[in-house]
């Protein structure tokens, strides 16, 4: 399944294969492989392979190399029996740029035209008869959102497998006739290739799995016969546009230029326009972050309710042992630093998701180009940056469809300052810590504000890193920057839906195995110290509260945070207070500091641990937040005050904690050199920024 990118053919795949369908990467590169299985009829089933969306065969990004390999059958895999070719109805005439190209591989093609909708909007007729007899292919109309052209869809590919339908004998334009002489010798080295075919075979033979005696053979060629790769290309573009013109005066009835503004149009003269576009943009990634707030209040204060409830129960019920201790203090506090915040990383993905579905997001990378252009990125640079509020991983692997080499490695060292899902539990427990619940004007929350200027201070950061990166890095090649613009649609609820409950899985499923491990690591090294350190501070409370029975409450929540001191996540995190120390973070933080360089989130589940194992019996029914909120120093100063939870956001926005980060900025720049110089920088930065924070406030 091949075609524009936007042009539907994710939702015909999703449309022909529904739950059976898989998610690879292509061997070697990072580029998703999605294949899936479908019922064609009652004696024919099929394997699809969507392959990444691309204009024409002249491939410039990764992904789009990886569609032309598969086409060009120099991937290794097998050779594809039928191509659907999906092209969108609206924009037909620089979509059979592309259809005209696959049909010259001599590969049996049916074409699905979709968008056949928004065609009818821009009061276009499109003659699939008429089309079908030109273009020498079935062509049928699809609407896989609804459903509508699947059955007829899957009549053509039946009648095409069984020969019905065959590769068109005429080409689409007279290849031959760009290079006649050097197409002739390649077909005599390979007399299975089209023309068409042999003109590739030509232009990027570099590219293919060919042995040195072949490749030499067709270097010759060229040489001997002066194949101008340019011109010849040039030329088909110009004999294929000439073509498809003809084609559209007699399949498609078009209306006069003067006709009026689609609703599209109208839209797009208020969301991009100059001034008011920008203000819009920032009205929009306000609510988005004030509705963290306001949609997921009342989940996450009943889970938090629940989880406290639980423990108490489990404390009360179950005998005193280490292992009750493990269960309510280990897994229980590690289950509950988990799902407390699921509410909000559903609720954020849906209205990303949301976004995407309607066509603004693409409307963000292209208000933002000129403003990236001035830092050394482009308007292409955005997607993956906004991809890093999700996760820093995929978001990161996104940046192949820059085709820039510098702006791609820029935008690769800043992506990780975006503040990703995995923040957004530090923050929100930090900022309701800190920051009081105030509304200004009624609606603006103070702690939605907080939030959404902590994610525009990573940005802003991001975008003067990518500033000073520019001059140090030299690579010289020409930038552009060409974006299409989707129409506005409305968003797909079940698509919304199942996004927001998938991403909830991967977050509970994926980070919280590692939460979980951590958790329990955590527990055994805050309830066990070397030597006899644990015994003599049991022993030397036990005189104390015999002697002082009165006292017992007290004593027992000395004693707990005496033993926590003692053990060997206490001795390791006062091994690193002084380092830290002057940025107002104490033992405990700095416990959670290495413990988080797994992954950020794990920052909720060590405090739930270190707080459960502390309060021991005593605290069972308070929530995490009302633990950390109590704390106190040695000198009976508060742990956590506007300074200190300050300074504590701040070095979370710029630091570098997140191993499986490192590792793919590795694997997609082929070198150490990047995530070391990428972990140096945010470290330094997030230390520095932090220490600024604390030291101006307290």
């Amino acid at each position: 399944m091949v075609g524009n990118p936007n042009s539907g053919k994710s939702s015909l795949f999703n449309a022909l294969t529904g739950l059976n369908q898989k998610v690879g990467n292509f061997p070697g590169v990072t580029v998703d492989k999605k294949t899936g299985s479908t019922v064609i009829s009652d004696k024919i089933s099929a394997t699809i392979f969507d392959l990444p969306g691309t204009y024409s065969l002249y491939p410039r990004r990764e992904d789009e190399w990886v569609a032309y390999r598969v086409l060009m059958q120099q991937d290794g895999g097998p050779a594809p029996d039928i191509i659907v070719l999906v092209a969108d109805a609206s924009n037909l005439k620089r979509n059979l740029l592309f259809a005209s190209q696959i049909i010259d591989l001599k590969v049996p093609v049916v074409l699905a035209l979709s968008m056949m909708d928004l065609a009818k909007q821009k009061e276009l007729v499109i003659d699939a008869v008429e089309l079908e007899r030109e273009l020498g292919v079935p062509v049928i109309a699809v609407n896989p959102r609804r459903g509508k052209g699947i059955q007829p869809l899957k009549k053509a590919i039946e009648q095409t497998a069984n020969e019905l339908y065959k590769a068109p004998l005429r080409d689409f334009i007279d290849n031959h006739a760009l290079a006649t002489q050097a197409i002739g010798s390649v077909k005599k080295l390979f007399p299975h290739l089209s023309d068409y075919k042999a003109i590739h075979y030509l232009i990027n033979h570099e590219s293919f799995a060919l042995d040195s005696t072949t490749q030499g053979k067709i270097e010759s060629i060229e040489a001997e016969h002066k194949f101008n790769h340019t011109k010849v290309q040039a030329e088909e573009i110009l004999q294929r546009y000439h073509r498809i013109g003809t084609i559209m005066k007699q399949s498609v009835s078009e209306p006069s230029p003067m006709q009026k503004k689609l609703y599209t149009d109208k839209l797009d003269d208020v969301l991009l326009h100059r001034r008011w576009g920008y203000l819009i943009l920032l009205a929009v990634l306000f609510l988005l972050f004030q509705s963290i707030f306001w949609l997921a209040e009342y989940p996450m204060n009943f889970i938090e309710w629940g989880f406290a409830k639980t423990s108490s129960f489990l404390n009360d019920t179950l005998p005193t042992s280490w292992l009750t201790n493990l269960l309510v203090n280990g897994i229980v506090a590690g289950l509950g630093g988990i799902l407390v915040f699921v509410p909000q990383i559903m609720i954020l993905f849906g209205l990303i998701t949301i976004l995407e579905d309607t066509g603004y997001m693409a409307r963000i990378s292209f208000l933002s180009d000129k403003l990236m252009r001035k830092v050394g990125l482009n308007g292409k640079s955005v997607m993956p940056m906004i991809s890093g509020f999700a996760c820093a991983v995929p978001a990161i692997m996104s940046a192949r469809s820059i085709e820039n080499k510098k702006e791609r490695l820029l935008t690769i060292l800043i992506t990780p300052l975006m503040s990703c899902s995995a923040r957004l539990p530090v923050y929100t427990i930090l900022i309701s810590l800190v920051i009081p619940q105030k509304y200004f004007i009624g609606i603006l929350s103070q702690r939605g504000l907080v939030m959404m200027g902590l994610y525009l201070l990573g940005l802003l950061m991001a975008l003067l890193v990518s500033y000073i990166a520019k001059w140090f890095i030299n690579i010289k090649e020409k930038s552009f920057f060409i974006l299409e613009l989707p129409i506005y649609r409305s968003p797909r609820w079940k698509n919304v839906v199942v996004t927001m409950v998938n991403k909830a899985k991967i977050f509970v499923i994926d980070a919280g195995k590692i939460i979980m491990i951590i958790s329990l690591v955590l527990w055994a090294l805050s309830s066990f110290g070397p030597g006899d350190r644990m015994e003599r501070v049991e022993l030397k409370y036990a005189q104390q509260i015999q002697q002082n029975p009165s006292q017992k409450a007290a004593l027992t929540t000395e004693r707990n945070a005496e033993l926590l001191q003692n053990s060997y996540a206490g001795i390791m995190g006062k091994s690193i207070e002084p380092v830290i120390k002057p940025l107002g973070f104490d033992w405990k933080i700095g416990i959670a500091l290495i413990t988080s360089f797994a992954a950020r989130e794990v920052f909720v589940g060590t405090m739930a641990t270190l707080y459960s194992v502390e309060g021991g019996d005593n605290a069972q029914e308070a929530t995490l937040t009302q633990k950390m909120g109590s704390s106190i120093r040695p000198d009976g100063s508060k742990v956590y005050t506007l300074a200190s939870g300050l300074s504590l956001m701040i070095f979370y926005v710029f630091a570098m904690q997140c191993m499986s980060t490192l590792a793919i900025v590795k694997r997609e720049t082929r070198s150490w050199k990047w995530p070391i110089i990428q972990l140096i920088y945010m470290t330094g930065l997030a230390y520095l920024m932090s220490f600024i924070t604390y030291q101006v406030l307290s």
